[in-house]
């Protein structure tokens, strides 16, 4: 273990494959402080921001940013560890810590490395907020995890960590995402919708062909034209099935308030005009069937993508009961065919409605 300047290919790609480090500084007397951190790596620098999570203090005022303006210094560890001690391993990284300000060039590369690794940054307004650069100047690795790592140094943001699995911890992120009803007014980000979009277009499809298209509607306008036309229709299907009138003047409230005050809102509508076309009704219905289910899978990949930024999200599915009315109140094409309507925002009161195990849903595992 001599410590040397630079970071091997395979400590680089380790470095990488971390999600979260401690960064330990001292003040002026040698006191230490110790912080866990989210950080990107370019092959030259380690970066850590200073985020927009609730402080007392403003950022001049926080232990670690004093520490390093007093000593200029720091040191990172980045560890792995696993019951199967055969695959332990660490980085420690000490060097020079400088703070970036907005106006430093190297300042934007940085936050474009976290957003990247990091999707909750994209949704976080860091532009005007400093930057931890720690440059290495002696570094110390061990273990067998090192042995794992991918020496062929991939691209930043990629994780290249060879174990079972591909290092993503998913199952938790299935299990927290919720369907919320109520938001803050605090408007969403238009980055963050659009990382949301992208993951939609990594859905499967039938032959490929992504057979839905989505309307983003940001705007307090047609969101009021919508949820007043959507009103209008159920409150007609309510009185056909004789709801007494202040259960329905109740419920459409309720409904209209839901869409209005969403800080985005999401339609997601089924194209059928790209998939294949057959000359017997059976197989036809099946082309369309496969297509809506890929559209299920698309609007999955925009909720977990959702709570992965920081947001909440819902799903009404209002629009398929008047897929006319949508289509007017919005002047949007004949060939789009409303089926969703996915609210998005920051949860003002969230909720979790309990859900079956497993054990009840499996019919048969032979």
């Amino acid at each position: 273990m001599t410590p040397r300047s630079i970071l091997t290919p395979e400590e680089a790609a380790f470095a990488r494959a971390r999600r979260v480090g401690r960064l330990a500084t001292s003040d002026a007397a040698g006191h230490p402080h110790v912080v866990p951190v989210c950080y990107a790596f370019d092959g030259a620098r380690f970066y850590t921001p200073l985020d927009e999570k609730p402080k007392r203090a403003s950022d001049h005022a926080l232990r670690r940013v004093r520490n390093i303006e007093a000593r200029g210094e720091a040191t990172l560890l980045l560890d792995h560890y696993e019951e199967d001690w055969s695959r332990l391993g660490y980085l420690l990284v000490r060097g020079r810590a400088a703070l970036l300000p907005p106006e430093d060039p190297a300042h934007a590369p940085a936050l474009a490395l976290l957003r990247e690794r990091y999707p909750p940054y994209r949704a976080m307004a860091l532009e005007r907020r400093a930057v931890i650069a720690l440059t290495p100047e002696r570094v110390t690795s061990w273990g067998p995890a090192l042995a794992l790592a991918d020496p062929t140094d991939p691209a930043p943001g990629e994780s290249v960590w060879l174990q079972p699995g591909r290092g993503l911890d998913f199952m938790p992120l299935a299990r927290e995402r919720r369907s919320v009803r109520a938001f803050h007014e605090r408007p969403v980000p238009r980055a963050a919708l659009e990382a949301m979009l992208e993951a939609a277009r990594w859905a499967p499809s039938p032959h490929g062909r992504q057979p839905w298209r989505f309307v983003v509607l940001t705007r307090a306008e047609p969101k009021q034209r919508l949820a007043e036309a959507m009103g209008d229709e159920w409150q007609r299907t309510l009185a056909m099935d004789g709801e007494a009138a202040e259960v329905i003047a109740l419920r459409l409230a309720k409904s209209r308030e839901r869409i209005r005050t969403a800080p985005a809102l999401i339609l997601a509508c089924l194209y059928l005009e790209d998939l294949d076309h057959y000359p017997d009704a059976e197989r036809q219905r099946a082309e369309e069937v496969m297509a809506v289910q890929s559209l299920g899978a698309a609007l999955q990949n925009i909720l977990l993508a959702a709570y992965s930024l920081g947001l909440d999200t819902g799903w009404m599915c209002a629009p398929l009961f008047c897929p006319e009315t949508v289509r007017a109140a919005l002047a949007l094409e004949a060939t789009l065919l409303p089926h969703a309507l996915i609210p998005v925002g920051y949860a003002a009161a969230p909720r979790r409605r309990p859900h079956r195990p497993a054990s009840e849903l499996v019919v048969r595992f032979d």
